[in-house]
């Protein structure tokens, strides 16, 4: 009966969101739960399934590749025959369902945990369909391998003291969100949305760090808040972030940074492909595949691409030499080269085009005109976004991690504190306008 009633919940809330593609969800679904008992019911008769294994791998590939990549496939190549003087016929725009690349993501997993006989097929359909669909994580992460809570999906241990601590988590995301990254989301936007000539180099490095600042505790924030609701639902997820902006390398980065999409991807991806177990040449070409297509993942445009090459080439240019030759710099050098190279990244990634990009970049170094009257940079800056930035930058450190040890006098009243972020995220939600998560669109 718990399943059934979060099934239905989580029905209802996909169903709100983007009601017509409801269908599809179920049909996913359903072939996905027929491909997993196929499979094991072939490893119980001492075959291995593999024709249907790859059958249901075959199907969420062309449903993930069809929604998401079509258009940019198909604008590719209208781009490239118009450069050739061909002219293309007028092809409707494919709508991309909502969530399609976390709750494919899922199915894959549940498919291949099979196959490795890391669990057991899912003989119950609800059970299975309420693992993809469970709400708290269906259209924005993080991405909970079916192994990690098969035996949840059927025996859960629910305590007064788990439900107390769900809602601490869930508060304490929904603050990162509302009053952290929606504060410094207006004026990242705002800047980003500038002509070349009247952006200037300091307003480049403002929108720039409340970008940085916005991408990470909105996904933070939203990971925190699923993790909250399934502890309140009996559900223990795996942590999603471990403070990445402290890192002192790329490589390091990315052992705290989406850390369910990080792991996805080496388990069924890098280590397939052979990892580091071959020659050096063999490793820099699984990183370069692995981080094509995680900038793939993120979004269908070239910047996208771009953006996961660039992290892919320096864990390559990491693994060569460069972090032995930075291990004995002092670890502010370090973190500054982490920071920075990250920033940069995330031009790419929140740049619309290549000329919006290099234009940003330049003004970054000073090539863009001075700041002027058009856009100065004060003019972006306000109580709420200063506030923002100090916050976020505090909260991206473990600075107060103190706060959540049981001797800290602030635990006494952690009930207080997490009331008042409550009241003040409420609030501002209920003001304010600005408050999209940026990962629904994945």
């Amino acid at each position: 009966m718990r399943n059934m009633i979060l099934l239905v919940a989580s029905l209802i809330f996909y169903a709100w969101g983007e009601p017509k593609n409801l269908p599809l969800l179920l049909i996913s679904i359903l072939l996905n739960y027929v491909c997993g008992l196929g499979v094991g019911k072939a490893q119980e008769k001492g075959g291995t399934g593999k024709a249907i294994f790859f059958a249901g791998i075959a199907f969420n590939l062309v449903l993930l590749a069809y929604f998401k990549y079509f258009n940019f496939a198909l604008n590719s190549l209208v781009a490239v025959m118009g450069k050739l003087g061909f002219t293309m016929p007028e092809v409707d725009a494919v709508t991309l369902p909502l969530g399609i690349s976390f709750f494919s993501f899922h199915a894959i997993s549940y498919l291949v945990d099979v196959y490795r006989k890391k669990t057991r097929h899912e003989k119950d359909l609800f059970a299975l369909s309420m693992y993809i669909t469970m709400f708290p994580q269906l259209i924005a992460g993080p991405i909970i391998r079916f192994s990690t809570i098969a035996r949840q999906l059927h025996q859960r241990h629910h305590t007064l003291r788990r439900v107390e601590l769900g809602i601490k988590i869930f508060v304490l995301g929904l603050a990162q969100k509302v009053l952290i990254a929606n504060s410094v989301a207006l004026p990242a936007d705002q800047i980003f949305s500038l002509a070349p000539e009247a952006l200037g180099m300091a307003s480049a490095w403002l929108g720039i760090t409340c970008y940085t600042l916005q991408i990470y505790f909105d996904f933070f924030g939203y990971s925190n808040m699923a993790i909250g609701l399934g502890l309140v639902t009996g559900f223990t997820f795996p942590r999603n972030f471990n403070y990445p902006y402290i890192a002192q390398s790329i490589t390091e980065f990315w052992q705290r940074w989406h850390l369910s999409l990080s792991r996805w991807f080496r388990d069924y991806l890098y280590i397939p492909l052979g990892g580091n177990r071959g020659s050096s040449m063999a490793t820099y070409r699984n990183l370069f595949i692995v981080f094509f297509l995680c900038g793939l993942w993120h979004g269908a445009s070239w910047t996208f691409v771009v953006w996961g090459l660039y992290h892919g080439s320096f864990l390559v240019l990491e693994r060569i030499g460069l972090q032995k030759a930075m291990a004995g710099l002092p670890r502010p050098f370090r973190h500054v080269y982490t920071v920075l190279v990250v920033m940069v990244g995330w031009v790419f990634f929140r740049c619309d085009s290549f000329t919006q990009a290099l234009h940003y970049l330049a003004a970054m170094l000073g090539g863009m005109p001075a700041d002027n009257a058009l856009a100065p940079v004060m003019s972006f800056m306000n109580g709420t976004v200063i506030t923002g930035l100090v916050a976020g930058v505090l909260v991206s450190t473990p600075l107060l991690q103190a706060l959540n040890k049981p001797q800290a006098p602030a635990k006494v009243f952690a009930p207080v504190i997490s009331l008042m972020l409550f009241l003040l995220s409420a609030t501002s939600l209920a003001t304010g306008a600005y408050n999209p998560f940026i990962y629904f669109r994945f």
